[in-house]
């Protein structure tokens, strides 16, 4: 019973160990979370004024049409998968079910080994995930930090925006985490490429159609355009790096709920088997007096 009473003991600190690590982890989180969030709060308000100015370039042409290879559609020979995942593990089912989600769709829309799509991979989960199961990864990026920065960022951008402008694809989407809450993440499949979700009515009274532009709209259009797609791709990062703090955050407060409840079920055994011992020992001490007399 000693060595049954020991080992319990061993358990029980060893999981109280185990706690400690996951609640510091939780706040860990939870201080990246507040910056995450608070940067993604800065980035919307940047992404409503960058989009108006595009629109209001692009009034005339989204009314009668564009031949702007950024705006119009083309035959679909090959599409383009940007997929945003976490570079660590221990943030419960974030990466588990987008990766599930990504399959599905390439699944989908894909035959087998077929040559019709790429992924770009940001994320080493994911670029692990695709390489082990023979996808085909065109181009990756790991070790992202936990606010990321547009210049970090930049070249993985803009080498997907070349692309489509070489047309090594012909659309290109981002998947990923989209943050709700903090207890809530969603998936998103968002289409970049080409824009599409522009729209002439969006275009303001005051805008720039009224000014004399220097060099002319076709050259700002031409630095404008890939510029707005680049804004939009950061903007996802953003929101997945978001969605992968409130992930974390959640998980290590489960782990940590999950540790609390094993001791206090270790903490009732201990004391059960305690209690044992010492009646058993009450019990062999009176069974010897009894025998003495």
């Amino acid at each position: 019973m000693a060595g049954s009473l020991s080992e319990i003991k061993a358990k029980i600190l060893s999981t109280e160990k185990t706690s400690k690590i996951t609640s510091a982890m939780r706040m860990v989180s939870s201080a990246k979370l507040v910056k995450a969030e608070q940067a993604a709060k800065d980035y919307q308000v940047y992404a409503a004024k960058i989009r108006q100015i595009t629109t209001d370039f692009l009034k005339t042409e989204l009314t009668s049409g564009s031949d702007n290879p950024m705006l119009a559609s083309r035959p679909i020979k090959k599409t383009g998968y940007i997929v945003i995942t976490s570079d660590k593990g221990l943030v419960g089912g974030y990466n588990a079910k987008l990766l599930k989600a990504v399959l599905e769709l390439i699944a989908d829309y894909h035959e087998p080994n077929a040559d019709d799509y790429s992924i770009i991979s940001i994320g080493s989960i994911g670029s692990d995930f695709f390489k082990t199961r023979g996808l085909p990864v065109c181009f990756e990026m790991r070790g992202l930090e936990d606010q990321p920065s547009f210049d970090q960022v930049s070249r993985i951008i803009s080498q997907s925006v070349e692309m489509y402008k070489e047309e090594f694809f012909d659309e290109l989407y981002v998947c990923y985490n989209h943050h709700v809450n903090s207890l809530t993440s969603q998936v998103r499949v968002q289409k970049m490429l080409p824009l599409s979700d522009l729209v002439a009515e969006e275009a303001t009274d005051e805008g720039v159609t009224g000014f004399d532009l220097e060099p002319s709209r076709e050259a700002i259009l031409e630095q404008l355009l890939p510029q707005y797609t680049e804004s939009l791709i950061y903007g996802a990062i953003v929101d997945a790096k978001t969605a992968e703090h409130a992930a974390g955050m959640t998980a290590m407060q489960t782990a940590t709920d999950n540790a609390e409840k094993v001791i206090s079920d270790l903490t009732i055994q201990y004391n059960r088997a305690r209690q044992t011992a010492i009646t058993q020992e009450i019990t062999e001490i009176v069974a010897g007096a009894n025998a003495l007399e």
